[in-house]
């Protein structure tokens, strides 16, 4: 079967030429909402090229993230952030960003539950909402700040916002 995080193994997802997806553990197909499902239950898996023996377990995952983007209601990930995560590719400050955003998560993740406890807490009384919104604007600052730093380093191709503004002066 499947296993959670810290699990002995990871699940192990064959992806065939005709792209369907083949659970090993259960042994039968799969899709992508299915390996969403089992994302969001906690449950690890990698994803090989059942031809090549390649680890594609990036690539679905990305692809999993596309299709919730574009289901309509929740769009987790902004423009704006896409296009400066978009710049840092081929930048030698791109190689901070995948620790940066880990650690921001983690971050994240722990407000998360420190307000889920303070919403068991506070759930016969006031709504805690200006906890939560206090906890995402300095989440929000944090994140600010840090793409203000890495926005100093010229990303080739790009005009900082002073040459911009010259521009259209």
């Amino acid at each position: 079967m499947v296993s959670k995080k810290g699990g002995d193994k990871p699940t192990v997802i064959k992806k065939y030429a005709n792209r369907r997806l083949y659970d090993t553990g259960r042994s039968s197909y799969v899709t992508l909402d299915d390996l969403c499902q089992m994302v969001k239950e906690g449950y690890d898996f990698v994803v090989y090229d059942a031809k090549s023996g390649d680890d594609l377990t990036r690539s679905v995952l990305t692809q999993i993230i596309v299709e919730q983007e574009s289901k309509g209601g929740q769009n987790l990930l902004p423009t704006n952030f896409l296009r400066q995560l978009i710049g840092f590719y081929g930048d030698n400050m791109g190689k901070f960003v995948p620790n940066y955003l880990e650690q921001a998560f983690n971050e994240f993740t722990q407000k998360q539950g420190q307000f889920r406890e303070q919403l068991n807490k506070s759930f016969g009384g006031i709504f805690p909402m200006s906890s939560f919104e206090e906890m995402s604007k300095q989440n929000m600052a944090l994140f600010e700040q840090t793409m203000k730093a890495f926005s100093n380093f010229s990303i080739p191709g790009k005009k900082s916002e002073k040459e911009t503004e010259k521009d259209e002066e």
